[in-house]
């Protein structure tokens, strides 16, 4: 019996630190403590992209590695999490490494109420504080579209689809209004009943390859227009075309004619 209930001190006792762990980094800023630390900073010319975001997200790395290798991304997507907790680590994880482009692709989660109710609003505030945090710091912003979701497996009954249709046209109207880049997933990948197509996804959530091979070069087309954003435009001088120039045969002067004299014969 004293075994026994010391056993259940026990288990309470860790229980009880984990809830208190998390507690103190609830938006888990030491996930990526060490990677930021070690993360030199660009070189001159590098076009880097930082990737801010979700379980999708940090998904698409461990999937897809392919999209990532050899290029200048960097993924910092932590799954389950919330755009309250993003906004808590974007400089950490974002700012700090000091990206050209920053891809947000963030907002269903909060709709599930994975770290509380949140109305559309206070989503769309976060979204809308990460980019401008982004911007102070000359990165610029693609803001993407919440892919499509009927049902949470994880949280059945939410009902979601109009939700992230409705989140999406806040996204939207945000992006053109601060000259961000709205990257649109919905559009492609959404189905007849407003979920992601069943192609795409084997829980209605999560994309699988497919679902990332549709992603991919959207989102590359999306940072190659972000690169360019605001880029001066060069104007060239006109080019004036000149009159070919004819030479001219030198005019001679002929001897003027003299009219002689008729001789009169005697």
């Amino acid at each position: 019996m004293r075994n026994l209930k010391l056993t259940i001190v026990i288990l309470l006792l860790s229980i009880l630190t984990v809830q208190l762990s998390f507690a103190q980094d609830w938006a888990d800023l030491n996930r990526f403590k060490d990677e930021n630390a070690n993360q030199v900073l660009p070189t001159p010319g590098e076009k880097r992209v930082v990737f801010m975001g979700n379980s999708i997200t940090e998904g698409w790395v461990n999937m897809h590695p392919e999209f990532f290798a050899g290029k200048f991304y960097i993924n910092r997507g932590i799954s389950g999490q919330t755009t309250p907790q993003m906004l808590v680590r974007f400089r950490a994880d974002v700012i700090k490494l000091k990206p050209k482009v920053v891809v947000i692709l963030a907002g269903t989660n909060d709709i599930a109420g994975n770290t509380g109710p949140s109305t559309l609003e206070m989503i769309e505030d976060n979204i809308i504080s990460m980019a401008q945090l982004a911007k102070a710091n000359d990165i610029k912003v693609i803001l993407c579209s919440v892919l499509p979701a009927y049902d949470y497996p994880w949280k059945p009954g939410l009902e979601p689809a109009e939700k992230i249709i409705a989140l999406n046209k806040l996204i939207k109207n945000y992006a053109a209004k601060s000259e961000s880049i709205y990257l649109d997933f919905f559009s492609a990948m959404v189905d007849e009943r407003n979920g992601l197509k069943s192609e795409y996804s084997k829980d209605g959530v999560h994309p699988n390859e497919a679902g990332y091979n549709l992603m991919e070069p959207l989102t590359d087309t999306a940072i190659e227009k972000a690169l360019n954003l605001n880029k001066p435009v060069i104007h060239k001088k006109p080019i004036v075309h000149k009159k070919p120039v004819v030479n001219k045969k030198p005019v001679v002067s002929k001897k003027p004619v003299v009219s002689k004299t008729p001789v009169i014969s005697k």
